[in-house]
């Protein structure tokens, strides 16, 4: 991911943002600053852009975490591939060249799915990942859903 793909960036994950894939939408800013952050540093997020017959097609973005269980993680936050792309490979590419370059500096990749995403999760189970036995829970901080969730 580069400079010059902020538009296509900004308009797929509004786009997936959107969509019944996710719990709730994002604001247009928050999307603007998750791609500021991703072309700042790779440090902590990198963002990947899918191509198929040399255009867009989707993206990826990953954060780099620990956890006390598997060491560095390599957390795949989106996976988003535009409707017209889907099915021709490409979630099994990614997958492919993140085994290739992420694999000897990571004791885990992990990602999150809607269980009746059904495409999404026999994509992720054939490529090795298992459902954990637990659940996440999560409390956003500052926002209005913070309040509404107590």
């Amino acid at each position: 991911m580069n400079e010059s793909d902020r538009e296509f960036f900004l308009k797929a994950a509004d786009e997936f943002y959107h969509s019944d894939a996710v719990e709730k939408p994002l604001p247009l800013s928050r999307l603007e600053a998750d791609f500021d952050e991703v072309m700042r540093s790779d440090v902590y997020l990198e963002g990947l852009i899918f191509e198929y017959d040399g255009e867009r097609a989707g993206y990826c973005l990953m954060t780099k975490t620990f956890h006390t269980e598997a060491g560095m993680t390599l957390w795949i936050e989106d996976i988003y591939i535009l409707e017209q792309y889907r099915g021709k490979g490409l979630g099994g590419e990614l997958f492919a060249y993140l085994e290739k370059n992420y694999a000897d500096r990571f004791g885990r990749f992990r990602l999150e799915v809607e269980e009746d995403n059904e495409h999404a999760v026999h994509l992720y189970k054939k490529n090795g990942f298992r459902v954990l036995p637990y659940a996440q829970m999560v409390r956003d901080l500052n926002t209005e859903s913070d309040t509404n969730n107590q």
